[in-house]
């Protein structure tokens, strides 16, 4: 006491003891508060926390707070401050006490404190006392089961000198009898201050009266205290039923139930279908009604969907079925295996994979079969069924034309994930089919086609959901169109619910709790119980290890070797002989990778080469290597047998919350599913590692499977604004209908607590549905996606959309996206045309406003190099900038990474350089490089300059942005059009087609147009470049290093070869590749173009049509041409194999303002030397064509762009006479 009071203790021995108690009580204090902790008692844990808190301060808990800052006041202060009382218990008010003086005015203050010029100071010390504001909703889960989200926003001002680099918190929940029933550490960093931090607790409800509060205390702040009572009696808890399937004791069932041969064959590993595909069998193969199947993993649910299938293609030869799944690696897998069992011989079915890695368009679509897609790509396509929308033919939507209505089957694999994040998605698909369905289904009814077979009572899309084993399957199988209106339990009609111990394999679970409250350390104390596990399970069977992270991969494989090393048998995971171990190794890139396959270890994660991770898949499966330590996504992708799995841990890093999160137990259940794997073994064995405080709730809850709760309110605007795009949404009525589809409907009336309705009353859900239109339907307001009627302050029941919304709509983007893209395109186009008119001022005027020199010919384009620069950055950073990326992962010190990327790509952290005509500097602030969208930015800068990335994540991460930014440019392009009678809008979506062009050659502007073509790379392209320059001088015209590959384009191919011979030291085969890939590019010639115009009947408007007649040629008169084209030489670009597309434009020469556009895609490359004709009609307003035309009668300026090619632009002149 007289230490923390801080007591002059006058005697020597005194003050020696005094020290000595110092230096331990605190530590004694902290283990002691831990123990409390741990054994959830709160009252001895709080004052244990506070005597160590003291001890450390030498400031008693119940004094002022401000004390802390010492020397920047004086104690009479103090003194002051302490003897006014606030609140009902006095000594233990000192935090409220202080914060209350907030509520002052400095005066005030200062002559409550006795220093008159002290308050506005005294105030500013209280504002960076470390206090939070914490909120907070109770999600029931189950009739004994709460989900507390709690959110914790720092409202203090942070200052180094007093908080450091982080502020530590305790955060427990209390319920009745004093007891912690959870606790929590949560860390606030300044780096992210003030973002708010948010945490999902998971507790039991014992009593529905009793109350529970919410404490949360500073770690090393003392006195700092805060305490929110939380009340359960609005709390509507749902019923604890769980119906599950009993599994029938039948005859195993030969796969010639089948009936037909060719079916049959495909099952001619195995005799019989298991149980559970045996009492599916009559439902799935007999008839279309929907199916829920909810079974656990290895329960052949794989096969259960071909049963369907196989129905589906017997029934309905023409139609498609479409399987989706949850992951691209699960789409890869079953892509994989579909195209070998279904794409061969004798079935020879189309299978195509869409997912966000591919492309195929209509004509693809429209002969597939099978199309195997992630949830995403197909609720973008199936966004077109209406197939009314023509505004944006060039977008993925348009795709979705008539091959939607093809549909007759679709399946949903692990359907359980509805409840997580991507589960909005999987609504949608869901909700969308049905209404197509139904459509569809009137329609043929209309048509009397319906099918004589009694299918017509079952909707013409039959879904069918698989998932483990759920805990409300009668609302998910209701959503899905199973009638389970009056039929007893588990009874209804393609419901089946299986126990989670209905497996083919039997498999023991161990569950194994690990001491420590830090990460990295526990998993270090997992390494050796891993090793024993091995050895006593799995001595010589494969076993698969899971971990959260790349790195604890390598930790893991390399501790395991190590504890096999000391046992003598270095070699105890090896299956084969030494000389083919190393042979394979050989072929292996990664070093860690290529050091613990001599051991019998593979590794396994997304930073792995695609030839690594086959030759690692291939070795486990063959038994080559005994033991796999892979990231937890292997569970969701490849499917390779293992008698054991580890689960090392059951926590990964979340990076958009910079903390460890749990997985959702549906992963953990899907890890161990891995164990005991059909046709593969007899019985499997799991162990799950757990922290040790969470060893009972894995126990309990591991096979009690969660409700499984809809997410829809996360992506509703989203959702809702889709189905206002493409007219399935007029009205707020019909927002209401379309949200009676959603299975997000049927949870709010199974339990209103978990989403905020009052009760499951039917006006009480319908209010509640009705709020949450409103609500969105006014956020979707504000961000310009649709037009609302308001009258009274009250929304009328028309709904509009914008061109920002069909944007969101027709490119799958956050419908906050598209008005910042608006924003952009304006700051876009002020910045083109002010560098356009200072480089007309030092250069003079373009040739291109010459209307005489090129009528009716089209010549060579080109830009001025800072145009094309600084419109392509500023594109770059304003797609950087949006909500599409707001999830990219910046990982732990990935900010450090950042800057020193910084260093080595030339516009840095955002464009203000390069606007101001000054090199980026290297300095930035550590906050900004811990931004998701400069990252990205960054990241596309090193792609385009191909400059090294610091580590592996990085280049998955660049794949990552790359796969979306052309969809973003489509995106920002459709957003510009509508802008098109502004000045500058023709320029500014020339530099559109123009940035797609530096992307697909991965380019940056001022770089050698040449080094497109084959064989030419970056480096020698300069001197190649001024050597050809120099070879063609004196023969007409300026050549120009924009002008040089059309003109070398232009030349024939005998005089191109010898001007290569003579400059490039190369041989003739090389030479020849060059000029390959140069004649494969196609030449487009203006061979007529006429100009007409009528008057609109209906609004009296005068229209003009220009029609165009473009010849398009590959090759030359003098050689063939068999290279592959430029574009192919970018290995990011997904459209090497695509056709060429062209963008043609019409202008306005005056004001630069965009009178009409066209898209068009070029025939296919022969071998022919005469061209091919293409037909171009361009619509366009006469009027302000003759208004802005320029003398001479009036012309307008045509460009016909390549969208895949640098240096090929063209452009003429179109007179109005």
């Amino acid at each position: 006491q007289a230490f923390i009071s801080r007591s002059k203790i006058k005697s020597f021995t005194l003050i020696s003891d005094t020290n000595y108690i110092a230096s331990n009580a605190g530590r004694v204090a902290r283990a002691m508060f831990e123990m409390c902790l741990k054994q959830g008692k709160a009252g001895p844990a709080l004052k244990l926390l506070r005597i160590a808190k003291s001890v450390d301060k030498q400031i008693w808990w119940f004094q002022s707070p401000i004390r802390q800052f010492e020397g920047e006041a004086h104690t009479n202060v103090f003194n002051a401050l302490e003897s006014r009382k606030v609140g009902a218990e006095k000594g233990y008010d000192s935090f409220e006490a202080a914060m209350s003086l907030l509520d002052m005015q400095p005066q005030e203050v200062g002559q409550l404190c006795h220093w008159s010029r002290g308050g506005e100071k005294v105030q500013r010390l209280i504002k960076m006392l470390p206090r939070l504001k914490i909120d907070y909703t109770v999600q029931p889960i189950t009739g004994g089961i709460l989900r507390f989200h709690v959110k914790l926003r720092p409202t203090f001002n942070w200052q180094g000198r007093w908080h450091g680099a982080a502020e530590g918190f305790w955060l427990w929940v209390e319920g009745g009898n004093n007891r912690i029933l959870h606790h929590e550490y949560v860390i606030f960093s300044r780096r992210t201050h003030p973002e708010p931090t948010s945490l999902d607790m998971t507790l039991p409800a014992f009593d529905q009266e009793e109350e529970f509060f919410l404490r949360v205390v500073s770690d090393s702040w003392v006195g700092i205290e805060m305490v929110v009572p939380v009340s359960l009696r609005s709390i509507k808890l749902p019923s604890q039923v769980t119906p599950f399937t009993d599994l029938m004791n039948l005859t195993p069932l030969p796969t010639t139930a089948l009936q037909n041969p060719k079916f049959e064959q495909l099952y001619s590993k195995f005799e019989t279908f298991n149980p559970i595909q045996t009492q599916l069998f009559h439902v799935l193969y007999h008839t279309d009604s929907p199916v829920l199947l909810g079974a656990p993993t290895g329960s052949g649910k794989t096969i259960v969907a071909e049963l369907a299938l196989l129905r589906m293609k017997r029934i309905h030869p023409k139609g498609v079925c479409v399987y989706i799944a949850p992951l691209k690696s699960l789409a890869r897998e079953r892509l994989k295996e579909w195209r070998v069992r279904l794409g061969s011989a004798p079935l020879n079915w189309k299978v195509l994979e869409l997912s966000g890695d591919t492309h195929h368009d209509q004509k693809a679509l429209s002969k597939a079969d099978v199309l195997v897609c992630t949830p995403e790509k197909w609720d973008l396509i199936s966004r077109g069924w209406r197939g009314n929308d023509t505004s944006s033919a060039k977008s993925n939507i348009a795709n979705g034309r008539g091959f939607v209505q093809k549909v007759r089957l679709l399946v949903i694999d692990e359907i359980h994930l509805l409840g997580e994040d991507r589960g909005a998605v999987l609504e949608a698909i869901v909700s969308r089919t049905r209404l197509i369905s139904k459509h569809v289904q009137d329609s043929e009814a209309s048509a009397d086609t319906a099918d004589s077979s009694g299918t017509s009572r079952y909707e013409a899309t039959r879904i069918m959901g698989l998932s483990t084993a759920l805990a409300n399957p009668y609302d998910l199988a209701d959503w899905l169109g199973i009638d389970v209106a009056g039929h007893g339990k588990g009874k209804g009609p393609g419901l089946y619910n299986f126990r989670p111990s209905v497996r083919p394999i039997p498999m023991e679970v161990h569950i194994q709790g690990f001491p420590g409250r830090h990460y990295c350390p526990r998993m270090a104390t997992m390494n050796k119980p891993i090793y024993s596990a091995i050895k006593e399970h799995s001595p010589t069977k494969p076993v698969i290890i899971f971990v959260a992270s790349r790195r604890q991969t390598r930790l893991t494989a390399m501790d395991v070797i190590s504890y096999a090393a000391g046992d003598e048998n270095p070699q105890a995971f090896i299956g084969c002989s030494d000389d083919y171990i190393e042979s394979v190794i050989e072929n292996v890139h990664d070093d860690a990778l290529r050091h613990t396959l001599a051991f019998g270890i593979g590794l396994h994660h997304a930073g792995l080469s695609t030839n690594d991770r086959d030759i690692v898949e291939r070795l486990f499966l063959d038994g080559h290597i005994r033991v796999l330590v892979a990231t937890a996504t292997l569970a969701w992708g490849v499917n390779l047998p293992a008698h054991f799995v580890i689960v090392k841990g059951t926590e990964f890093f979340d990076g958009k919350t910079s903390r460890y999160v749990d997985y959702p137990l549906t992963d953990v259940l899907q890890m161990i599913g891995r164990a005991g794997r059909p046709q593969f073994d007899t019985s499997g064995v799991a162990l799950v590692m757990v922290a040790a405080e969470k060893k009972n709730f894995y126990k309990k809850f591991l096979y009690s499977p969660f409700p499984v709760e809809s997410c829809l309110q996360e992506r509703i605007c989203e959702n809702l604004n889709a189905e206002i795009a493409i007219g399935t949404i007029n009205s707020v009525t019909d927002a209401l209908g379309y949200l009676t589809w959603t299975f997000f409907a049927r949870r709010v009336k199974a339990n209103p607590s978990f989403y905020g309705a009052e009760s499951d009353s039917h006006e009480d859900v319908e209010r509640y549905l009705l709020s949450v239109v409103e609500d969105s339907m006014e956020k979707l307001s504000e961000e310009s996606c649709i037009e609302l009627n308001v009258e009274d302050d009250e929304i009328t029941d028309a709904l509009r959309p914008t061109v920002i919304g069909k944007a969101a709509a027709h490119y799958y983007l956050d419908h906050r996206t598209p008005k910042q893209m608006q924003f952009g395109v304006r700051q876009a186009r002020k910045l083109v045309m002010t560098f356009l008119e200072e480089s007309k001022a030092v250069n003079g005027s373009s040739s291109t406003n010459d209307s005489s020199t090129n009528a009716m010919k089209l010549e060579h384009f080109s830009m001025p190099l800072k145009v094309d620069e600084v419109s392509f950055a500023w594109i770059l950073y304003v797609l950087s900038s949006t909500h599409e990326f707001d999830e990219l992962p910046v990982r732990h010190n990935e900010e450090f990474l950042n800057e020193e990327l910084n260093e080595d790509v030339p516009w840095g952290a955002d464009t203000s350089g390069l606007l101001s005509n000054k090199r980026h500097s290297g300095s930035t602030n550590v906050d900004i490089m811990a931004d998701p969208h400069t990252k990205c930015f960054l990241l596309i800068q090193a792609n385009l300059v191909q400059a090294k990335l610091p580590i592996s994540d990085y280049v998955n991460d660049t794949k990552t942005v790359l796969d979306q930014i052309p969809r973003l440019l489509a995106a920002m392009q459709f957003v510009a059009i509508d802008d098109k009678t502004t000045a500058g809008s023709f320029e500014l979506i020339t530099q559109f087609s123009r940035s797609k062009q530096l992307l697909q050659a991965r380019s940056m502007p001022d770089d050698p147009i040449i080094c497109q073509l084959a064989g030419i790379n970056k480096k020698e392209a300069f001197q190649i470049t001024r050597n050809i320059k120099k070879s063609l001088q004196g023969t007409g015209g300026a050549i120009t290093e924009q002008s040089l590959l059309s003109t070398l384009r232009c030349m024939r191919r005998s005089k191109a070869l010898s001007i290569f011979q003579g400059i490039v030291k190369k041989k003739r085969s090389e030479i020849d590749k060059i000029l390959n890939s140069l004649h494969a590019i196609p030449l487009i010639e203006l061979e007529k173009a006429n100009v007409t115009h009528r008057i609109e009947k209906s609004t009296r408007k005068s229209i003009g049509i220009l029609h165009l007649a473009l010849k398009v040629q590959y090759g030359n008169a003098n050689g063939r041409s068999s290279g592959k084209p430029p574009s192919a030489r970018n290995p990011n670009s997904s459209k090497s194999d695509a056709p060429y597309s062209l963008t043609i434009l019409l202008g306005s020469p005056q004001q630069r303002v965009l009178l009409s556009h066209a898209t068009m895609s070029l025939p296919p490359r022969n071998n022919e030397s005469k061209g091919i004709s293409r037909d171009v009609q361009l619509e366009f307003d006469w009027e302000s064509a003759n208004a802005d035309g320029g003398e001479n009668g009036g012309h307008m300026l045509l460009r016909v762009l390549h969208e895949d090619i640098r240096g090929m632009d063209m452009e003429s002149t179109i007179h109005l006479r």
